[in-house]
Formats: structure tokens, C-alpha cells, sequence
């Protein structure tokens, strides 16, 4: 019979370039692949599996809500959309939720939204945003419009107007671009996919200080560093302000697809019945998921874990030889190699047990779940240790 690698290669659109391994069943921290082979997974499905592979309590309430009821629509009311909007609201501050599909459907509504307010305080010629060079919002077109990376861009071109980017941690380029027509702003507080690159504190002050000055929207894109994966519920809950609009998604249901579009009540109220909609966002499966995460995260104290076992990560990579620096926040970090040679280096990694993957070609990207121990943590840097050689 032929190798599901062999059955992917006749079948699947090849948009992927696949690491060639196989995995087929997930414990906690570990994954297996078809040969038995066990690896400490250190990247989570690019920072989804937070509270682990089988969490018993994400499948319990996952079993129990398919049981009971799978999907209604967006028509009627459910449940466990209430009560995650509920808790959503709570964590973040902000006041209304659209649930969508992932992160780039939570981005195009937060998108949206930020258009529709601009158009309907300001008039029709308001609905620009601006993001930021390196920055990452998604692969739908008006998501890769706001994408501050020309590579990504160039292959589907033209783009969707109405996006412009400008240099991270460059105050007076974002106010020099800043017009009548710039409805909001769009940034990332970690920019992940960019290569682990933390905005300075003063950079995001600033920012909201100058949207706040204009009547600018601030969008902040938490897809990837929301959900405890900085050390706080969402990222800039420890950087001193908060935003208009905020999207999280790859965290919220452990690997389940969803995503979250928040705001204050003063811009949801721009979207009125019939401006946005979604078949599958926040079906009640997804969202019973995305219930037992919060729950998870919270009864195991698991931000107070997430930051102890960043701090461990920082001092052990710091301390390997190969490695320049370390940066991010919590347990989002990139491990700076002193050479160009990220790719080689993930893929040693891989054969010694350990997943990451390099992001620049001098980053690798750890992301490992918000439950690793700090065992496993010793096990990870050996492992990377080994794989530096």
C-alpha cells in the first residue's frame, strides 16, 4: 500500500512544502509518528495546541456537545456562543464578539468593521488601513493586502486597495501616513510570522496615543499571541493600552478552527444586521472547545507557567553555543542563531525528537504548549543543543 506521503501527493493541492514525517496520535506535550518515533513538540501546530495534544477535558466537552447538538447557524441562538462570548468579553475588556473561522476570517472582519465605522463617522472616503512592514494578517486577499510582506503578496497580485504599510517601531513614518481616509490601524504586538520580533513598549504607546489624537481605529492582530501564549490573556494586556478592535483565533479551541473578532461597543456598533456573517463561526462543537480551554487555562494556573517556563527557555537557549540572542515574549520566543542556518537547524531538531522551525533564515521559533513542565523543557534544550552541532 502506498505511504499516506505518496496518497497526499496524488490528491492534495501542493501548496505545502511537507516536512516528511507522519504523525498519528498526540499526548500532552508529545506527539508519535507512524513508526513509534516520539518528538517533544515545541512549535503546537504553530501556536494552537496550548493546553496540549488529548487534553481530556477539551475532548470531554467536545464528546458531550457533539452528542448534543452540532449545528444550527447563525440564526438562532446557542449556548456555549454566549457563554464563550461571555468569558471573551471578560478576558479581554472589550464589550461585543463576531466569531469567524480562523485567524484570517477574524482579520477580515475586524477589517470590516474598522471600514465601516471609518465610512459611517467620517464618510465614504474613510476605510484605508494601515499595517506595518514584516507584518502577518493572513492569506484570504484582503488579509495578504494587509500583509507587510511583498514575497507573500507578489504571486497574487493585484491586491485589493485600501492597505499600506509602514516600518515597525517608526512613529513619525506612521503619523507621516496617516490621512482623512485612514480608517484604522493594524498591528501585530509580536510580530510572529515576521520572525519573533517584539514592537517596543514606547512604538505601542505611541500608536494608540496617535489613533486616540485622530480618531484612528486600532486594530490589534492577536492571532497568534493571544490566548495566554504571551503570559496574559491577550498580548497587550502587559504593555499599557488596549485596542478598539482585537482578533485572536489559533489558540481559542485547541485545534479546533475558530477565530474571535472583539471590540468596544462604540465601533461594533458600526456593524449592523446583514454586514457580516459566517455559516460555521462559533458553532456550538467548536465553541464547547474553546470553553474548556479558558477553563483549562485558568484552574492550572497556566500563565503563571507560561511565564516561569519562559523564563527557563530564555536562560537555557542563551546559554547554548550557536545562539546569539533570544526574543519574544512568554512562550512565543525566537532563538537568534549567530549564522544563517534556521532551516538546517529544524530539521536537525527533528531528528533528534524536538519540533520547532525556523521563521528568518537566522530564527528558529519555539512555541511549545502553555502546559510543557520544566522537564520538558530541559529534554527541549538538550535536544536543540544536539541539534546546533
Amino acid at each position: 500500500m502506498s505511504s499516506v506521503m505518496e496518497r497526499e501527493h496524488q490528491v492534495v493541492m501542493q501548496t505545502y512544502g511537507r516536512t516528511p514525517v507522519t504523525f498519528v496520535s498526540g499526548e500532552g506535550s508529545w506527539l508519535t509518528d507512524e513508526t513509534g518515533k516520539r518528538y517533544l513538540d515545541c512549535l503546537t501546530g504553530l501556536a494552537v495546541v496550548s493546553v496540549g495534544h488529548a487534553n481530556p477535558r477539551v475532548t470531554a466537552a467536545v464528546t458531550a456537545q457533539m452528542n448534543r447538538l452540532v449545528h444550527v447557524s447563525n440564526l438562532y441562538y446557542t449556548e456555549p456562543m454566549v457563554e464563550l462570548a461571555e468569558h471573551l468579553t471578560r478576558l479581554s475588556g472589550l464589550d461585543r464578539v463576531f466569531f469567524a473561522n480562523c485567524g484570517a476570517t477574524a482579520n477580515e472582519a475586524a477589517i470590516k468593521l474598522a471600514r465601516r465605522w471609518g465610512q459611517t463617522m467620517k464618510g465614504d472616503a474613510c476605510y484605508e488601513v494601515i499595517t506595518l512592514d514584516d507584518s502577518f494578517h493572513g492569506r484570504s486577499l484582503a488579509t495578504l493586502a494587509a500583509t507587510g510582506q511583498p514575497k507573500k503578496q507578489a504571486t497574487f497580485e493585484p491586491l485589493p486597495s485600501g492597505f499600506s504599510q509602514v516600518p515597525p517601531n517608526d512613529i513619525d513614518a506612521l503619523a507621516a501616513r496617516v490621512n482623512d481616509a485612514t480608517a484604522g490601524v493594524m498591528i501585530e504586538t509580536l510580530q510572529g510570522e515576521g520572525g519573533v520580533v517584539p514592537l517596543d513598549v514606547d512604538y505601542l504607546a505611541a500608536v494608540r496615543r496617535l489613533c486616540d489624537e485622530r480618531d484612528i481605529a486600532l486594530i490589534v492582530d492577536d492571532v497568534q499571541a493571544g490566548m495566554g501564549r504571551t503570559g496574559t490573556w491577550f498580548s497587550w494586556q502587559q504593555l499599557g493600552f488596549e485596542p478598539d478592535i482585537a482578533t485572536t483565533a489559533k489558540a481559542l479551541a485547541n485545534g479546533l478552527p475558530i477565530g474571535a473578532c472583539m471590540a468596544t461597543s462604540e465601533k461594533a456598533k458600526a456593524f449592523q444586521p446583514g454586514d457580516h456573517a459566517t455559516t460555521f463561526g462559533g458553532g456550538p462543537v467548536v465553541c464547547a472547545a474553546a470553553n474548556a480551554v479558558i477553563a483549562e487555562i485558568t484552574d492550572r494556573g497556566l500563565l503563571t507557567n507560561c511565564l516561569e517556563r519562559s523564563d527557563q527557555f530564555r536562560v537555557g537557549l542563551e546559554a547554548l553555543d550557536g545562539v546569539r540572542s533570544v526574543r519574544g515574549r512568554g512562550l512565543l520566543l525566537g532563538a537568534v542563531l549567530e549564522s544563517d542556518r534556521a532551516g538546517e537547524v529544524a530539521k536537525a531538531a527533528l531528528e533528534q525528537g524536538l519540533i520547532v522551525n525556523a521563521v528568518r533564515p537566522d530564527t528558529v521559533r519555539f512555541a511549545p504548549p502553555l502546559t510543557i513542565t520544566p522537564e520538558e523543557v530541559v529534554i527541549a534544550l538538550d535536544r536543540f543543543d544536539a541539534a546546533l552541532v
